[in-house]
């Protein structure tokens, strides 16, 4: 399914409060399609769809949102199909929803790594699970937000690195699996983007991450979703939404040791600068 216009889809989001969900959101519903939002809070839900309706094209098209975290399937099994039954199957499906908790390894506790796989990857097989029966008869396609980090390996996201590098690998055997029913699944690979979360893991990331980092260019949502939704009209599979992030990414996969190399020179700088080991 390449999409040439929205106008009259239904759109489902999951993460659709803030950040990256709510910016494709926004612009979702100012090319017509009608767009429900899924989250954990309540209010956070409430402001974005009051912010997302002033968005839309026609008072035809229906702005709603569910409370729904992806990690609980059981929830899920509830919320998803009565959701279906009051607003209409999807055609696009965008699985936005996500966590972070950048320290080392030897500095996560299994119940926060626990929280990000089950959040970022078991919320995505939940979501596409429940929904994929209505995906396919709809030939419909499907977004799974992965990441940067889902690419390259980096310092003090061993947990959050996991799950999205597992995003990816399952995105990838899902699209050759669902071709054959016209269903399209991409994966959206952004760099760090100014949101909430970035916001919340730059108070506890540590030094070395921040030193590798420092010299990329933190993007804005709106200029993700901006990219995303061009990109769908081709129907590509991998979405990286920037220059520097497809640069890191041809790097990574044609110059592994020189990429390598590269961020081992930041991590022993910040030691070296802060006399530690």
């Amino acid at each position: 399914m390449k999409i040439n216009s929205f106008k009259g889809l239904i759109s489902y989001i999951t993460g659709g409060s803030s950040g990256i969900g709510l910016a494709i959101a926004k612009l979702l519903a100012s090319k017509g399609s009608d767009v429900v939002i899924f989250s954990r809070r309540i209010d956070a839900l409430e402001s974005a769809v009051t912010d997302i309706k002033s968005h839309c094209i026609s008072e035809k098209q229906r702005i709603s949102f569910r409370v729904l975290d992806v990690s609980k399937r059981e929830m899920a099994l509830k919320i998803l199909p009565d959701a279906v039954k009051e607003y209409g199957p999807p055609d696009i499906l965008i699985n936005s929803a996500g966590i972070s908790y950048p320290q080392e390894f030897v500095n996560i506790p299994y119940d926060k790594f626990n929280d990000i796989i089950q959040v970022n990857l078991y919320g995505t097989w939940n979501t596409i699970d429940i929904l994929l029966h209505h995906l396919k008869a709809k030939k419909g396609y499907i977004v799974n937000v992965s990441s940067i980090a889902g690419l390259v390996g980096i310092f003090g996201m061993t947990a959050y690195s996991a799950s999205k590098y597992a995003v990816i690998g399952f995105s990838e055997a899902l699209r050759s699996e669902l071709k054959r029913y016209d269903v399209t699944v991409s994966v959206l690979c952004p760099p760090d983007v100014r949101t909430p979360m970035l916001e919340k893991a730059n108070k506890i990331k540590p030094q070395e991450a921040k030193a590798i980092s420092a010299a990329a260019v933190i993007m804005e949502p709106e200029d993700v979703a901006k990219m995303l939704i061009k990109t769908m009209a081709k129907g590509d599979f991998l979405i990286i939404p920037n220059a520097s992030g497809r640069f890191t990414n041809i790097m990574k996969r044609f110059f592994p040791g020189l990429t390598e190399w590269v961020i081992d020179r930041k991590i022993k700088g910040v030691r070296k600068r802060d006399n530690y080991r």
